[in-house]
């Protein structure tokens, strides 16, 4: 495995690759990899020559408040763990941007709800960093966790308006044994907090239960989910419109519930696809 420290590096071995005519896969991260982040470079792995794992922990995607210093990282365990999932190179910058960088990019519309409006920037922050990564890297495909659901969706919208080269491959959520969507802040969690962040996942598949079993009102469902709710600080709880992010009133269309909280001092997401199955074609 390639082991490339600067966005230098990062080109140059991307064009080498793709002047051999190899078709290169791409999984960015910002570390502390767990197995949802290695689902992703597996689901990969088979459709690609090379496969790249980016590690950067981006700065523009946090507000002044929230946890940048002190995100979790590990660097020797990530590395072995993209080594033995079969990674080709590892892309770890101390720094990836530039001096005097001054440029973002915003996708509008699909960012005004959900964490675009309770995190304000940070959509911002990462649909930059990812367009300066995959003019990096030159891949073929990336691969992102539908556990950011919304981030998926704005990146996906991005490549497409922006004309990028690129599939975007959806990565299914991945659950800890009791349910718990796998995230790096996991480790934050108490005994008690884990215990508040379980109820996430029973709300919204309480909601996609019931609209299963013949409940196709929105509010109906959310009230539903509210009930089966124990958290410190409610963001959010939605249920949207798969393809525009907008809230909905029936689910008579491929839907999604989302909810984001805080449990102690830890926010949580999750969501669940609810309805007719999305085409990501």
């Amino acid at each position: 495995m390639d082991l490339l420290n600067s966005s230098e590096e990062m080109a140059a071995w991307a064009k080498a690759e793709g002047l051999k005519g190899h078709r290169i896969g791409f999984v960015p991260t910002m570390g502390f990899l767990h197995t949802g982040h290695v689902s992703l470079m597996e689901r990969l792995r088979p459709r690609v020559d090379r496969l790249v794992v980016s590690i950067y922990v981006n700065p523009l995607q946090f507000g002044p408040n929230e946890d940048l210093d002190r995100y979790p990282r590990d660097p020797e365990g990530d590395s072995k763990k993209c080594r033995d999932a079969g990674v080709d190179a590892l892309f770890m910058p101390p720094e990836l941007y530039p001096d005097g960088f001054s440029t973002a990019v915003t996708v509008d519309r699909l960012t005004d709800g959900l964490c675009g409006a309770s995190r304000p920037g940070h959509l911002d922050g990462v649909t930059t960093v990812v367009a300066r990564l995959l003019n990096l890297v030159r891949c073929d495909e990336a691969c992102f966790g539908e556990k950011d659901f919304q981030q998926l969706m704005v990146i996906r919208r991005m490549v497409r308006d922006l004309a990028i080269p690129v599939q975007i491959v959806p990565g299914p959520l991945v659950r800890d044994a009791d349910g718990l969507a796998l995230s790096s802040r996991n480790k934050y969690l108490s005994t008690a907090d884990r215990a508040k962040g379980l109820t996430l996942h029973r709300a919204l598949f309480a909601m996609r239960e019931a609209e299963a079993a013949g409940e196709k009102r929105a509010r109906v469902l959310l009230a539903i989910g509210q009930a089966s709710l124990d958290v410190d600080v409610l963001d959010y709880l939605e249920l949207v419109d798969a393809e525009t992010l907008t809230a909905i009133e029936h689910v008579d269309r491929p839907a999604r519930a989302l909810v984001a909280a805080k449990v102690g001092n830890t926010r949580l997401i999750d969501n669940v696809a609810i309805g007719p199955e999305l085409s990501w074609t």
